[in-house]
């Protein structure tokens, strides 16, 4: 179990707020997760916590929404916030906030203001940092030479009834290599059909090695960035019954 308010390496939440600033990508990956094993103090607009009427407070940079926090109990009482508030366990935050798309602000009262995570970083969050790429992303066609890839790849499909579409793109995280992104339609998101593409997804890859990382991403998930990016501009280079 982690004790309330503690980080990663040492590294309190509190204390990494205050390490965040323009650029350094690598103090706002330790923010996270120090926010993903730590908590929050979250700030109540109205009602008492675990009440049904409680309701967290709110604020607006340009179109994105964020719940205001404190990083820890000091910065709760130092920013004098007159209201009830809740501890809440960062992971289990991020997993309510993201899927009604809002953020998290992190000690709004203090010098700077604080720190602002986008729903699409708490999504990161909630899943897992090392299984999400971290943003922000830059997404474009492939330009790799993988047309074997891509061949095998709709030939294995035409033998699985639940798929209907590929689709592919190339993703640049902020951090990390570069990778190739296979976005699929399916008929069936059912748990065995999923694992039924996956097995194929893998067998392609071994027979087919890339000189990249490959990444299955379901273009009906309304909350990926790159699956978004798919659905919009990414054309199926495989389409059942074609």
């Amino acid at each position: 179990m982690v004790a309330a308010g503690s980080g990663v390496a040492g590294l309190t939440l509190e204390a990494a707020v205050r390490q965040v600033a323009p650029g350094r990508l690598d103090a706002y990956e330790v923010l996270l997760r120090a926010l993903a094993e730590g908590s929050v103090w979250m700030l109540l607009w109205r009602g008492e916590p675990g009440s049904p009427e409680a309701q967290y407070g709110n604020l607006r940079l340009g179109e994105l929404g964020y719940a205001p926090c404190a990083s820890s109990a000091e910065q709760l009482a130092a920013g004098g916030w007159p209201r009830g508030h809740e501890v809440v366990q960062g992971r289990e935050i991020a997993t309510v906030l993201y899927r009604n798309r809002w953020g998290l602000w992190l000690d709004p009262h203090a010098p700077g203001g604080g720190v602002g995570v986008p729903w699409a970083d708490l999504r990161r969050v909630a899943f897992g940092l090392d299984r999400l790429p971290a943003g922000p992303l830059e997404i474009s066609h492939p330009l790799i030479a993988a047309e074997p890839f891509y061949a095998l790849l709709a030939e294995q499909a035409r033998r699985l009834p639940v798929l209907r579409g590929l689709r592919r793109a190339w993703v640049s995280p902020a951090l990390g290599r570069p990778y190739l992104a296979i976005g699929l339609d399916l008929h069936d998101t059912a748990p065995e059909a999923v694992a039924a593409v996956r097995d194929l997804m893998h067998r392609c890859v071994a027979a087919a090695p890339l000189p990249c990382d490959v990444a299955m991403v379901s273009v009906a998930d309304p909350y990926d960035p790159v699956a978004l990016w798919l659905a919009a501009r990414g054309q199926p280079f495989w389409t059942a019954g074609a």
